[in-house]
């Protein structure tokens, strides 16, 4: 592993590893979080944007083709109406 120098304000540190101590991890872990994601570009979104799509086409919900309106979507009963 490499260690990395960088400048972050004082006050901006204090912060974070209050924060950071909250969530039971630590600065350096979310720094490497961070990093690790950053380095990755889109990459992470893409994939879940694949996933999403491939399971989306792989359903079988309403392959009656049924069509809906928008009569349809907001026809419920109201409390108090008959």
């Amino acid at each position: 592993m490499t260690n990395l120098t960088i400048s972050i304000d004082e006050a901006v540190v204090r912060q974070a590893r209050v924060r950071a101590i909250q969530e039971g991890t630590s600065v350096s872990a979310k720094v490497r979080d961070f990093l690790a994601a950053y380095a990755q570009g889109d990459q992470p979104q893409q994939a879940a944007a694949q996933a999403f799509i491939a399971a989306a086409r792989s359903s079988q919900a309403n392959r009656s083709a049924q069509r809906w309106s928008r009569a349809d979507a907001h026809d419920r009963a109201y409390p108090g109406r008959s």
